[in-house]
């Protein structure tokens, strides 16, 4: 039994699928997998489990019926991850955006001092390869927008690749978390920042996918705007609790 568990939310991604779970597979240090389908028309969920056969016990998949949202997705993963007792839980794209070998950085940095270990791409300046530049200065500045709003002292408040130990996620009241599209990741990191814990970010490089489709539209920044106002609303009225304890 591992310790650890990367999520991997899809979407059409039958030209990766494969070759990103080898790839984390094939790590010096053992991760398992939870992948969750919505309802990939591409076949992805076929070849998940196929090479369940391969990994068993290690790969596992949740089939979701269409598309329902990054944040859903995750929120489910995490709530899987919780039942089934892993310790750190890790969000991950299945495009290679993010390099797997990573996950042993973000683990190491959980493991020795973080709660929330964030794979940064602007910790050290613009960590960015084959993005263009309109895309990369929109992601830059909506980091700054939101670090200047929220107050956090993180760099990357909307990257995707994150470890979480497993009691920030306990903590954290899950049904409380609004936003499904690119807002998710903020919303997410923000919560853990009002209820005190630490988020360190470790420097990564972003690469842009190679195969398959992105699903960034205009209207996921567009809720990651508005809605980091609401954030900042809901904490000056004491909008962020705990999970309940039962």
């Amino acid at each position: 039994m591992s310790d650890s568990i990367v999520i991997i939310p899809t979407y059409n991604e039958i030209e990766n699928i494969e070759n990103i779970i080898r790839a984390v597979f094939d790590l010096p240090k053992e991760f398992h997998i939870l992948v969750i389908d919505d309802g990939s028309p591409d076949g992805t969920a076929d070849v998940v489990k196929s090479l369940q056969k391969e990994f068993p016990e290690k790969l596992h998949l949740l089939e979701r019926a269409g598309k329902l949202g990054l944040g859903t997705a995750y929120i489910l993963g995490f709530r899987w991850a919780i039942t089934h007792d892993y310790d750190y839980i890790f969000e991950m794209d299945a495009d290679f955006s993010h390099n797997p070998k990573d996950l042993v950085r973000l683990y190491d940095a959980c493991l020795t001092e973080a709660d929330v270990a964030v794979g940064s791409r602007y910790s050290t300046g613009v960590n960015v390869v084959n993005w263009p530049m309109g895309r990369v200065l929109m992601s830059y500045f909506a980091s700054k927008y939101v670090k200047l709003i929220t107050g956090m002292k993180v760099h990357d408040t909307t990257a995707g690749f994150v470890c979480y130990k497993r009691r920030v996620l306990e903590t954290i009241d899950l049904d409380s978390i609004h936003f499904k599209g690119y807002a998710f990741q903020i919303e997410m990191k923000y919560t853990a920042y009002v209820l005190g814990f630490n988020i360190k970010e470790v420097s990564i490089v972003f690469v842009n996918r190679i195969l398959g489709t992105s699903k960034m539209s205009s209207g996921i920044f567009g809720e990651a705007f508005f809605g980091v106002i609401g954030l900042r609303i809901r904490k000056m009225f004491g909008g962020f609790k705990k999970a309940p304890k039962y």
